[in-house]
């Protein structure tokens, strides 16, 4: 894996550098310390992942993330901070970033990385608490996914996609072969007409 470091705390980068770097899993092409420079260093480098704080000056993370995706669709970014708020979570989502970790839980960085790298969606174990209360918020709200041409079950889907959860975690769950639920997906992306499994959880998200 190819890595691209961003946090406007160079001790705090350097850091991650040397995490990531220990695992003998990924090299680090090089670190930056602001969105913009964000911005400037994926064009060069055109990374695996782009490992990015969120709060900075002139900046954030969230602004830099949303103009890189913009320019090349298939940017992978993991978001690193210390702020742990709904509102974060769901942008974070919503711009398209495969992840959202929090800064301190440093044993998750590399495995958040590697995953994000096969095509998951990632969550640290603290964001991860804080879903089933956005998923208790959506249900007093009353998702009416009928309306949206989904059946019960492939509603549950969503809902399990939202939480990050792989096929082969969903077919466990719900006794379904990770064949059914691969189909299951398709069927709910072309209802829905989006691209992929991030954009199914932002649309998850936007009913919260």
């Amino acid at each position: 894996m190819k890595i691209v470091i961003v946090d406007d705390d160079k001790l705090v980068a350097m850091s991650l550098k040397m995490i990531i770097e220990a695992s003998n899993e990924a090299e680090v092409l090089a670190c930056g310390h602001s969105g913009k420079e964000a911005i400037k260093l994926y064009d060069e480098y055109k990374p695996d992942i782009l490992l990015m704080d969120i709060r900075m000056e002139e900046m954030s993370g969230l602004e830099a993330g949303e103009v890189i995706i913009d320019k090349h669709e298939d940017a992978k970014l993991l978001f690193l901070t210390t702020f742990n708020d709904d509102e974060y979570i769901v942008k974070a989502l919503s711009i398209g970033a495969k992840g959202y970790i929090i800064k301190q839980d440093y044993e998750s960085i590399v495995p958040a990385l590697k995953a994000v790298y096969e095509g998951q969606t990632v969550f640290g174990s603290d964001v991860m608490g804080k879903i089933p209360g956005m998923l208790k918020k959506n249900r007093e709200k009353g998702f009416d996914y009928e309306k949206f041409g989904l059946s019960r079950q492939e509603y549950e889907i969503v809902e399990l996609v939202a939480q990050g959860l792989s096929n082969k975690e969903i077919a466990d769950k719900l006794c379904l072969s990770e064949g059914t639920v691969r189909n299951y997906i398709s069927t709910i992306l072309s209802k829905l007409e989006l691209r992929d499994r991030t954009n199914l959880a932002i649309f998850y998200y936007k009913q919260v």
